[in-house]
């Protein structure tokens, strides 16, 4: 369901990251941003008591009143949305997929901004891999030979390489809770073996949360459990001082609907205030997620995407955006290619990271059908000397490295140094 008082919540927004203005970094609580900006009971209510009266189980009731989840039959969705359910030939890939006939539709008085779930059109995929074999074993500045500077077998990068690479000193995460938004499960002994290996250890609680199907220990695909260990393994050897990571994770194929689960409870629980995704995926509607990205911002959580590893977006391509990164309330985060003064040490130089002749992902939000207007803290950076959209948001706002020299333990026991893309 969308947000009520959207102005409102727009101006907020704005207002709490300004410096200048009263309401600077006065976040709202979940129950603040409800009574608010989510739905009202009634409304809410409405729209569970529908379900109900066409057969659905109403299986989820979120807390910012913007979404209900249900299940049901076949027969149920066809006869309470006015749809058939088809399978068609996958157009891009050897599958076949549901769908409805056509749009669904209902007799409701509430507003309902979208159905999502009727499809497995778009399945998500990770932003990191191995170095793909074509470009043989080179190292991130086109050479042969070592595949990096960091202190890691071979010369890869740990995730401690990045802590002083980045300076990040005393800063160790105290405190803090980190979120990560996964979509395949992963083997703890995983992420064992890369401490082991490295002679470190990981003193971070781990806590799964599985959402609508999810499994917090099997996975489909050697490379979706990969990125799940390697999110996990950088994230607390950069911080290794965290209360706690929160790993949300979501069915492998799921059907379209579950990315919103997922970070409407990420929101909702208000627990990470730091939260992380490195999948993207084909939405139906690019704005649906919205409204979770703005409880986010209201609630001073930053959310973190990868822009993508394809290049700069190509307008009506939606597997070059790395969705969610066209989102205004998210903080997209693209590649370089870093060297260090040696084996953990600092940083010595850095390089837009394009390997293949296009990875590092960026350029302005544009799907072919929703646009992204510019926001006001990236209208002073743009201009025609840097290429970027004066009219539509841009990305990547930050970068980091990303090159195929990351140092990984996955799949029951494997281990390489030659991971990398926009997800790392």
């Amino acid at each position: 369901m969308p947000v009520r008082n959207q102005d409102e919540l727009t101006s907020l927004i704005d207002r709490l990251s300004d410096p200048t203005s009263p309401d600077y970094r006065h976040w709202l609580s979940v129950a603040e941003f409800t009574e608010r900006f989510g739905r009202t009971e009634a409304e809410y209510e409405k729209v569970a008591d529908f379900a109900e009266a066409n057969g659905f189980a109403v299986t989820y009731k979120s807390p910012n009143r913007l979404m209900v989840v249900v299940r049901g039959s076949v027969a149920q969705i066809e006869k309470g949305f006015n749809v058939t359910m088809r399978t068609y030939q996958h157009p891009t890939e050897n599958r076949i997929f549901y769908s409805p006939d056509r749009e669904p539709s209902f007799v409701l008085d509430v507003p309902v901004s979208h159905i999502s779930g009727l499809n497995n059109y778009s399945y998500p995929h990770p932003g990191g891999g191995p170095r793909p074999a074509e470009l043989g074993a080179r190292n991130h500045t086109g050479g042969p030979g070592v595949t990096g500077t960091g202190s890691g077998p071979g010369g890869a990068f740990l995730g401690s390489d990045m802590r002083a690479a980045y300076n990040m000193g005393s800063n160790t995460g105290a405190g803090q809770t980190v979120g990560l938004a996964e979509f395949a499960g992963y083997a703890a002994s995983d992420v064992s073996l890369y401490f082991s290996n490295i002679h470190q250890t990981n003193n971070v609680p781990i806590d799964n949360i599985v959402v609508d199907g999810g499994s917090a220990t099997t996975w489909n695909n050697a490379n979706n459990e990969g990125e799940v260990c390697l999110d996990i393994e950088q994230a607390v050897s950069v911080a290794p001082g965290l209360s706690q990571l929160r790993v949300y994770i979501g069915p492998e194929s799921f059907g379209a609907g579950v990315d919103g689960y997922i970070f409407s409870q990420m929101a909702t629980d208000n627990v990470a205030k730091q939260l992380s995704n490195s999948w993207w995926w084909s939405p139906d509607d690019p704005a649906t997620d919205d409204p979770y990205f703005e409880e986010m911002a209201t609630q001073g959580q930053t959310f973190f995407t990868l822009s993508g590893d394809y290049g700069a977006y190509t307008g009506n391509n939606l597997d070059d955006m790395g969705y969610p990164a066209e989102d205004v309330h998210v903080t997209v985060v693209g590649g370089t290619a870093l060297t260090t003064a040696g084996a953990g040490g600092a940083w010595q130089s850095e390089v837009v990271w394009n390997d293949y002749g296009d990875g590092g992902g960026g350029g302005p939000a544009d799907d072919g059908t929703t646009y992204f207007a510019i926001q006001s803290w990236q209208s002073p950076v743009i201009n025609s000397s840097n290429g970027g959209s004066t009219t539509l948001r841009n990305s990547p706002d930050v970068a980091l490295q990303a090159d195929f020299v990351n140092y990984i333990c996955y799949d029951n026991g494997s281990c390489a140094g030659n991971w990398g893309g926009t997800s790392s």
